[in-house]
């Protein structure tokens, strides 16, 4: 089954996704799918659900890309196994609108759409909102959305009153399951006493690493050459990200907080935050003064470095590098693992973890899917 029609075009239409397998239930549930931001993530996601399609089918869910968005062009009801590799062909694209590109995958015959955003662009976020009240779920790794103005925080939520769904899981561990985990310990009547995690998978590594055999600066250099951190290190290093990852968490247990709110130790220092990231790369061994004086505190109160990010009964949320004993669990963590504690009211002796990786395009991508399955099931069958 077909599930987008095309919007007309002068161009000729490019190949769909495979045909979907025979079943003995002729009972279908029919998902159009739109993706904005074919990066790495958008990429490995685009992956996973072709490898999947035959075994999706196979249950009864006939799963259609109908189309993808970059920043500047989109185009409709194409399957294209390279995205960026494409520039040769630009007789396929349409300059991005993503008016245009909801509407197409809505469609005007009652399917059900979904949109996922990969864009990490706060002007797409602004549309979450307008789609949602218009029956199309959305589902994204976009924090922007999720800690961003309250104001638009509780529209989103609003808009969710017409069926449509919202999940955005992947925006704090990737693909770990800590919201939708929070979710359930809350819905089961369960009280929050206190969240802590482990947030930036950078940072636990450059706390892993750091024992001062080698200066803090020349691991944050060695990371940035890896690509474990943001193209600029101060991205990391700011606790910005963390912070809004933990708003999104606050939001979720019912605290109405924005960044502001959040009480966020930042590692790099004054004189380095306005320069540009080239100098900042290059002026890096300003942060290893006080990185030594750091570890000498934690090594005379017998514990560890690490990077948390808190949040108590009370609203009170903080983000910081923190002197943690050598018995805490956050202590035995590996490199660049996420590591989230629940302490509840049922677990408060014998706290919740959440432990695995929290970066990387392909567990970031298992997350998003693992949202779009969770809407999936939701829906009705169709003869």
């Amino acid at each position: 089954m077909n599930v987008c029609a095309p919007l007309p075009a002068k161009e000729s239409a490019p190949p769909p996704l495979q045909a979907a397998l025979p079943t003995t239930d002729t009972r279908r549930r029919a998902l159009a799918v739109g993706l904005i931001g074919p990066g790495r993530v958008g990429s490995a996601l685009l992956s996973q659900l072709r490898n999947a399609q035959p075994r999706l089918a196979g249950s009864g869910l006939d799963l259609k890309l109908c189309g993808v968005a970059a920043s500047r062009r989109m185009w409709l009801d194409i399957d294209d196994p390279d995205l960026n590799a494409r520039h040769d062909t630009a007789q396929i694209w349409r300059p991005t609108d993503l008016h245009a590109f909801a509407d197409h995958v809505r469609g005007l015959d009652g399917r059900h759409a979904l949109l996922i955003d990969c864009s990490a662009n706060d002007h797409v976020a602004s549309h979450y909102a307008d789609w949602l009240a218009r029956g199309v779920h959305v589902v994204t790794p976009n924090k922007l959305a999720g800690s961003g103005s309250l104001e638009r925080w509780h529209a989103i939520r609003a808009s969710c009153r017409s069926g449509a769904r919202f999940r955005y899981e992947a925006t704090v561990c990737a693909g770990l399951p800590v919201v939708q985990t929070l979710r359930d310990l809350l819905d089961t009547g369960d009280r929050l006493l206190a969240v802590d995690g482990m947030f930036s998978g950078t940072l636990a590594w450059l706390c892993h690493r750091y024992d001062g055999s080698r200066p803090f600066s020349a691991l944050v250099r060695e990371a940035h050459g890896l690509g474990y951190t943001e193209p600029d290190p101060r991205d990391d290093l700011s606790g910005r990200d963390v912070a809004r990852k933990l708003v999104i968490l606050a939001r979720e247990a019912g605290w109405h907080l924005s960044l502001d709110d959040i009480e966020v130790e930042s590692l790099v220092p004054a004189d380095l935050a306005e320069v540009s990231k080239e100098e900042c790369l290059a002026r890096m061994d300003t942060l290893d003064a006080p990185m030594v004086a750091r570890l000498a505190q934690a090594r005379a109160e017998g514990g560890v470095l690490r990077h948390v990010a808190s949040l108590d009964a009370h609203g009170n949320a903080k983000v910081a590098l923190t002197v943690l004993p050598a018995s805490h669990p956050f202590a035995h963590s590996r490199l660049t693992d996420n590591v989230v504690q629940f302490t509840t009211h049922r677990y408060c002796d014998n706290p919740m973890l959440v432990q695995g990786p929290g970066a990387g395009p392909e567990v970031t991508a298992a997350g998003i899917f693992s949202d779009l399955l969770r809407i999936a099931d939701t829906l009705e069958f169709r003869p």
